[in-house]
């Protein structure tokens, strides 16, 4: 269960992360999924922190608007009792998927920005996660 919930940690903990960096998101859902922002809004916060060319905020949309279908998806699955194991690792692929396809379009500078942004939002998610166990 702790690497389950590591796992939907880290898949998801880039949306979290940028929702607590800006003081929340949509509560509830929407377009965006029930812990994240849309597509464009996640683009906005990459944009402040990387300055992103509009060529880059482009592609960066389109890859978080499949993102977010994908995820769609696989919660109706998940929500049809499909089998755990499996979905852990469809989301551990969905995660390196995602994240080659957003350094596919960053820079070099920008992808260690960006790296420092996974791993601060990571150390974030696991400081969480050992509150959580310590109650």
């Amino acid at each position: 269960m702790k690497k389950l919930m590591m796992i939907c940690g880290l898949l998801f903990g880039m949306v979290a992360f940028a929702q607590a960096q800006q003081g929340g998101g949509r509560p509830g859902g929407g377009p965006g999924g029930r812990m994240g922002m849309n597509p464009e809004a996640r683009v906005k916060q990459l944009d402040e922190k990387l300055k992103l060319s509009d060529d880059q905020k482009t592609k960066l949309t389109a890859i978080f608007t499949d993102q977010v279908e994908a995820q769609k998806k696989m919660r109706e699955e998940a929500q049809d009792g499909g089998d755990r194991k499996a979905m852990m690792e469809k989301m551990q692929k969905m995660r390196a998927e995602l994240e080659t396809k957003v350094n596919g379009v960053l820079t070099e500078d920008q992808k260690k920005t960006y790296k420092a942004m996974l791993d601060e939002q990571k150390a974030e998610m696991e400081k969480r996660m050992k509150e959580r166990q310590e109650r």
